[in-house]
């Protein structure tokens, strides 16, 4: 008997015996067979260990913050890493508990790439760029509030944004003041959801609903951003200064 015969035999006998047996062991059996060989194929890959372990489950607001990894050239010309850690620049709004901007990388006009310029983020940010200058950040969301929440004592509109355009100078000048939320600036905006999920907004309630790796393209439009679950929400956003006609 070939090996090809012997195969198909021995297939065909193991699913006659699996055949005299009950329907609910048979299918039970089957189910159990696919469920190893799923987790041999994940093993194989290497990502059995990544799978989150009996206890091991954290919130996504106790995962640690981004690192950046920064590139550049050393003095021979050779490709080198700057760094890799947390960017120097993260802003936390204290009037609005969770809300952080991690302010990755910034240019203006023509970037120069000697691979020896300074890191931006060591001089400070700004709310968005200037025409052709880019801005790049991350912004974790707090989560949807609970029924009842009040912002910390003495907190108010005019003040937190206040705060906003301190720490991320002229950003809260970009938000409305009679439809809290609202803004605009003049760039374009790529973004995409990182973790979690997000609302989008335009005039007149017009609404799309975001979840993790959707993208969205800005195109200088009026707009606010409302997480609509119970845990933060991360969203990346390259910003690209322009003009209006």
């Amino acid at each position: 008997m070939s090996w090809l015969s012997w195969r198909w035999w021995s297939r065909s006998k193991n699913k006659s015996l699996d055949d005299t047996r009950p329907p609910s062991e048979r299918s039970e059996g089957g189910d159990r067979r696919q469920l190893l060989q799923a987790l041999s194929a994940i093993a194989g890959g290497g990502a059995l260990a990544a799978l989150p372990q009996p206890g091991e489950a954290k919130d996504s607001s106790e995962l640690p913050p981004p690192k950046r990894a920064l590139t550049g050239r050393d003095a021979a010309g050779k490709s080198i890493f700057k760094s890799f850690d947390v960017t120097p620049k993260v802003v936390e709004i204290d009037s609005n508990p969770g809300l952080t901007f991690y302010e990755l990388y910034m240019t203006e006009g023509v970037p120069q790439l000697t691979g020896l310029e300074p890191d931006p983020m060591l001089a400070g940010t700004v709310a968005f760029p200037g025409p052709g200058g880019t801005m790049f950040r991350l912004i974790s969301y707090p989560p949807r509030r609970p029924e009842g929440w009040k912002p910390p004592p003495g907190v108010t509109f005019e003040s937190a944004l206040q705060e906003m355009s301190e720490k991320v100078p002229r950003m809260g000048d970009h938000f409305e003041r009679g439809a809290p939320g609202m803004h605009t600036s003049d760039t374009i905006d790529y973004g995409v959801v990182v973790r979690g999920e997000m609302t989008l907004e335009l005039d007149d309630g017009q609404r799309v609903h975001l979840r993790q790796g959707d993208c969205i393209v800005q195109n200088g439009t009026r707009h606010r951003w409302r997480n609509p679950l119970p845990e933060p929400c991360l969203m990346a956003f390259i910003s690209v200064g322009g003009k209006r006609g």
